[in-house]
This record gives structure tokens, C-alpha cells and sequence, in this order.
């Protein structure tokens, strides 16, 4: 497996006769892929239909001129001032009713036709410009789709669009009706042109309304992608990527990212432990300066399954203190080169650091690059430069299929969302905590889309809060030692109670009840150690009780290789069921120090020490913020 480094650059930011030495500088310190583009519409276009290409034609000869291969964005996320003169209606709205204005960026609607056609357009012009341009290596689509809760907007060009959706999806609107039960509060429609979006309303909107929208919306980022993926695929045959984010779930990735070639995402791991992980103050204290163990991990393997072929980068990596978390410290000495080199393990092709330099001045002034806005070297320009020269040291790393694999299911994010039955019940921190007690447990993971019709090839598979699971899923988790629960398949895809109740598990005779929802101050003890928390149901059916509560309910039931689990453990209880499973399922579990995390490739065994002090594994001392490799 080819590995190389990027970064993310900017000319138009820069005197012209910085250029040369920047570009120097890069390809000193072992990179070799430098993005640009991705923001700069008004200096591409200043006026609608007069483009200015002389600055980027030099740009681009200078980059390429040193040795560096480019990825050229569509600057589609920062539309100039004078869009909004040409289509004012183009800014989306929040769920409040408030429009969403201009001066900062990715201020757009995904359903204005108007503003998706200039998209395709200046695709087009691009492509036309330097599709067959070999200096080109590979295009960014957009950048980080969802960013600023971007996807859901409740614009008049959204409803109108969400009318056409919901005629092509129900045909009728009496299937409409009877659909969303909207004989409920006299919820009925007489036209599709009678139903607005949900929200304004005085208390929750219909939960099949809502997650009808979210669906739609979903969609319509989709359709907006495709018009560039088709502008470019016209006029270039080098590759196609996207970059994604961590921990943004309102659209769905697989169907993006079904249309390019590569899926890329941006990896901040210390600003998203302040900004969007739950954690207690105490595991935030102690991974302050590195980022959550398995955060970084989990969206590694996510976006290597989105990857067509599994290929995936990190388009932009977080070298220094970043700008917009609630906090933002450094990171350790040597925690650059560990993400690095983790996501290296994880399969990615190329790690790009987010940005070459420090820019002096507007929204983004305090986030960090590799070097300072005195153009002075910061701290993790030499830790990116150790990686480079590491790259060219080490052998090719030969990736293989992990023995576990985890399902994972965007519609089934929307669906908790949408009906929570509890304050802070979150698909993806459900599936993170059992990627974390796989992970404390030693084992490299797959995750893959709920689409997959055959697992016969893992061992052990996980489907955790998989709120509807097709047919095709659940006979194909019959083939092997498998996790279902706790809330899957207990829902139908227009979030209504089934009958029968589910989970509806081939083989399994195990019946979902009744649902609680518990404070985050409340757990209950199980037999045998560990508790459940937040989610418990009441199950019923003749499958075994593996594990019970301490009163006496069934809290897992399994018959054969089919598992459910009924309740949200904690990390304790977590830890003994995967342990169980893994001795069910042939596979050897461990028991890994505190901060320690492993990746096996074909080739070589990987450790990641993310603890603030050295820890021994297998005979080896590993420093604090430091990885560890060796043949196996």
C-alpha cells in the first residue's frame, strides 16, 4: 500500500514570491500532495461569468514544478457576495425560521435549483480548465458536507422540493396519510401541497413527517453532489474525492461517496473531544492533549468502508491547536506523528495536514498550521517530517480484513433523533462505546454498511441500535456469532411499532416489550459485574437469558450463534460481553492497558499508546503519545 503526506495550502493568501520556497519547504519535509482551491470562488470569479485563472495557472506550475501533485477543490462551499444578488433566495433556514446569512461559508441550501445548477457550472469551467491537465492528480468535491449543521434547511426552495420528494416516494397522499398514522391529532392531508416542513410547530412534529425530511434531505445532498461528480467525470479522468467530518450523520456517506473514488475525512482529535464527545471530566482531563482513544479509529474504519475499494485519506490532519472547540490546548510531543501513523494503519493512502501556515488574519487566525504567520516553523511541522521520513524506511504495510466487523446505519442515526425517548440517547455514542470495548478488547474492527448481504467472512458482528435491519442483514448475521441490540429492528423505515414487535431475529425467539429510559444518574447492577444505563427493555421468548440483572430480568438472550442485548451497558458490562462473544466466536481477547490501542495489518502489528504515561505491552515499553509497529 502506496503511503504519502499533504497538506492543505492556500496562494491566493500569500504573496506570489512565497510560493517557490513553500513549495520547497513541502517537499523537504517528505510531502508530496498539496490541496488547493477549495475557498477561493472570488478570486476564480469575481463577477458572474468572468473567471481570472492566470493566479491559479501560476500556483498550479509552481507547486507542480517542485515535485508536488495537486488535488484541485470545487470551491462550491464559499459562493461569492455576488450569488446572493443572483439568486437571493439561495440561503438556507434553520429550524427557528431564521435565514442563514452570508459572511462565512458553506451558506447555501442544498435544494436551490438555481445555486445546484451554478455549482454544476463552475465544476464545468474547472474541469474544462484542467481536467486533462496531468499536474492535476485528483479533484475535492465541495468541502466538508454538513459542517455548521448545514444539511437540514427549512427554506421555501427545501419545501417545495420536499412536496415533489414526497409525491414520487408515496404516490398518493392517502398512502401518505395512512403511512405517518395521521389520523392522530387530525393530522390528515387532502394534497401533498398541504404539508409544510416540520418544524414551527407547538409541540413534536408527526416522528414520520420528521424523519420523511430528514430522509429527503439526505437525498438532496446527494442529487447536489452528483451534479459536480458528473461536471467532472465529463472532462477528467483523475480520481474523485469528498472530505467528510467526524461525527456529522445527517446525510448518508455511503450514497455520496457510491459515485467518487476515494472518501476522505478531516480528523480534529483534540477539538472534537472538547466539541462534540460525551466523556466525564476526568477521561477529558487525561486525553486533553491527545483526543479520545478510538474517536480518530472509529471514523478511520467508517470512511475506509465508504471508500470505493477501501480507499480513504485524511485530507486534513489537526497539527497544533485548533481554533473552534470550546478549548484548545497543544498536543503532546508526538501525538502528530501518532495520528499519522494510525491512520497509516488503518489503510489511509495519504495523510494531509490542515494547513501549511497559520493565516494572520479573518475567522480561522488561531488555528495552527505546520508552520507560524511569521512563517517560522511550528511544533508539528517536525513531527510531520519525522513521519515522512518513516514513510520512506518502512516497508509496505499489506492491509487484511479485520476478524469483527461493525454495522453501521445513517437512517438509523435520523430515526434516534427524530424519537430519542430520552434526553442524550445517541446512535453514535451507542455505536462508539461498543467500537471501544471491542477495541480495550484488543481487536481490529471493519465497519460496514447496512446494505451487506453476505458476512460469512467475520467471525464476530455487531448491529447496535440498527432501528430497521432489511432482510437481507438479518439472515446474513445468521451466519456467524452475532450482536444485535439493544434498540434494532424494532421499528419499520416510517418509524412506526411493527407487528409482530421485533427484534424479529431468523432463529432467535426474543420479543422487545416495553422501553425505559434512565437519567444518566441511574444504573443497574447486573449479575456477575457491570451495569446497564440510559436504554433498558423488558424482553420476552424462550432464547436463553445469558445475563441478567440483578433483579432477576433478562438483560442479553441468546439461542446458538444470535445474540440480543436488550439494554446499554456500561463500560464494565460491555467489556464481559464482548469477551463472551469472542470466546464463542474462536477469537482471542485481551485485555489492554489503560490508553493502549492495537491495529493489525498482514504485515505488521501496530500499538498506539494515547495514555500520558509509558506503558509495556508484550515486552515492549511504549512512551506516552507514541506508536509502537513490528512484523508479524
Amino acid at each position: 500500500m502506496n503511503r504519502a503526506l499533504g497538506v492543505c495550502y492556500y496562494p491566493e493568501h500569500w504573496p506570489e514570491e512565497m510560493w517557490p520556497a513553500d513549495a520547497a519547504e513541502m517537499v523537504a519535509a517528505g510531502i508530496s500532495w498539496v490541496r488547493i482551491g477549495e475557498f477561493a470562488w472570488s478570486r476564480i470569479g469575481s463577477e458572474p461569468g468572468v473567471f481570472a485563472f492566470d493566479w491559479l495557472d501560476r500556483a498550479i506550475e509552481v507547486l507542480s514544478s517542485a515535485g508536488l501533485k495537486i488535488v484541485l477543490g470545487t470551491p462550491t462551499c464559499t459562493p461569492p457576495r455576488w450569488m446572493l444578488e443572483r439568486f437571493p433566495d439561495m440561503l438556507a433556514v434553520d429550524a427557528q425560521g431564521h435565514t442563514r446569512g452570508f459572511g462565512s461559508r458553506r451558506h447555501y441550501c442544498f435544494s436551490h435549483a438555481g445555486y445546484r445548477a451554478a455549482s454544476g457550472k463552475i465544476a464545468e469551467v474547472l474541469g474544462d480548465r484542467y481536467g486533462r491537465d496531468a499536474r492535476i492528480h485528483a479533484w475535492q468535491i465541495d468541502n466538508e458536507y454538513g459542517c455548521h449543521d448545514t444539511i437540514l434547511s427549512y427554506s421555501d426552495a427545501a419545501r417545495d422540493a420536499f412536496r415533489t420528494w414526497l409525491t414520487e416516494r408515496y404516490k398518493s397522499i392517502d398512502a401518505l396519510n395512512e403511512a405517518w398514522g395521521n389520523v392522530f391529532w387530525s393530522m390528515e392531508y387532502r394534497s401533498f401541497d398541504e404539508i409544510d416542513l416540520p418544524n414551527l410547530t407547538v409541540t413534536q412534529p408527526n416522528p414520520s413527517h420528521e424523519l420523511a425530511f430528514r430522509r429527503f434531505s439526505s437525498d438532496q445532498v446527494v442529487a447536489y453532489h452528483e451534479v459536480q461528480v458528473a461536471a467532472l467525470r465529463a472532462r477528467s479522468d483523475a480520481p474523485l474525492i469528498h472530505n467528510y467530518m467526524g461525527r456529522v450523520l445527517d446525510f448518508d456517506h455511503f450514497k455520496v461517496g457510491a459515485s467518487i473514488d476515494i472518501a476522505s475525512w478531516d480528523s480534529y482529535p483534540i477539538g472534537f473531544l472538547s466539541d462534540r464527545l460525551e466523556g466525564t471530566a476526568e477521561h477529558k482531563a487525561r486525553y486533553l492533549q491527545q483526543g479520545d482513544p478510538d474517536m480518530q479509529a472509529f471514523h478511520h474504519d467508517l470512511y475506509r468502508a465508504v471508500g470505493r475499494d477501501g480507499r480513504w485519506w485524511v485530507m486534513e490532519q489537526q497539527p497544533g491547536p485548533v481554533n473552534w472547540a470550546p478549548h484548545n490546548p497543544a498536543p503532546l510531543p508526538g501525538m502528530v506523528r501518532l495520528w499519522s501513523w494510525e491512520a497509516f494503519a488503518h489503510g489511509a493512502e495519504v495523510v494531509s495536514y490542515f494547513r501549511w501556515r497559520q493565516a494572520p488574519f479573518a475567522q480561522e487566525q488561531m488555528h495552527a498550521g505546520l508552520k507560524r504567520p511569521d512563517n517560522a516553523p511550528a511544533a508539528g511541522l517536525a513531527e510531520a517530517a519525522q513521519v515522512g521520513r518513516e514513510i520512506a524506511e518502512m516497508p509496505d504495510i499489506a492491509m487484511q480484513q479485520a476478524p469483527v466487523a461493525l454495522i453501521f446505519d445513517y437512517p438509523s442515526e435520523w430515526a434516534w433523533a427524530t424519537l430519542p425517548q430520552g434526553e442524550g440517547f445517541s446512535y453514535f455514542r451507542l455505536m462508539l462505546d461498543a467500537y471501544r470495548a471491542l477495541r480495550r478488547c484488543g481487536f481490529s474492527i471493519d465497519i460496514v454498511p447496512s446494505t451487506t448481504s453476505d458476512l460469512s467472512a467475520y467471525a464476530l458482528v455487531l448491529a447496535p441500535g440498527m432501528a430497521t435491519m432489511p432482510e437481507t442483514l438479518r439472515y446474513a448475521l445468521a451466519g456467524t456469532v452475532a450482536l444485535v441490540g439493544p434498540r434494532s429492528n424494532t421499528v419499520t423505515d416510517e418509524l412506526r411499532i411493527p407487528t409482530p414487535m421485533g427484534p424479529a431475529l431468523p432463529g432467535l425467539d426474543v420479543t422487545a416489550t416495553r422501553v425505559e429510559s434512565l437519567p444518566p444518574y441511574v444504573a443497574r447492577a447486573v449479575l456477575g459485574g457491570g451495569a446497564v444505563q440510559h436504554w433498558v427493555e423488558d424482553l420476552e421468548g424462550s432464547a436463553e437469558a445469558l445475563i441478567e440483572a440483578e433483579t432477576g430480568e433478562p438483560v442479553l438472550m441468546g439461542d446458538g450463534q444470535m445474540h440480543y442485548l436488550g439494554a446499554w451497558p456500561n463500560a464494565e458490562l460491555w467489556e464481559r460481553i464482548v469477551h463472551g462473544l469472542a470466546k464463542e466466536a474462536g477469537l482471542p481477547a485481551q485485555n489492554l492497558p489503560e490508553g493502549l490501542r492495537l491495529r493489525d495489518t498482514a504485515t505488521h502489528r501496530f500499538a498506539f499508546n494515547y495514555g500520558p504515561e509509558p506503558v509495556e505491552f508484550q515486552g515492549k515499553m511504549i512512551a506516552a503519545a507514541d506508536v509502537a509497529w513490528w512484523s508479524i
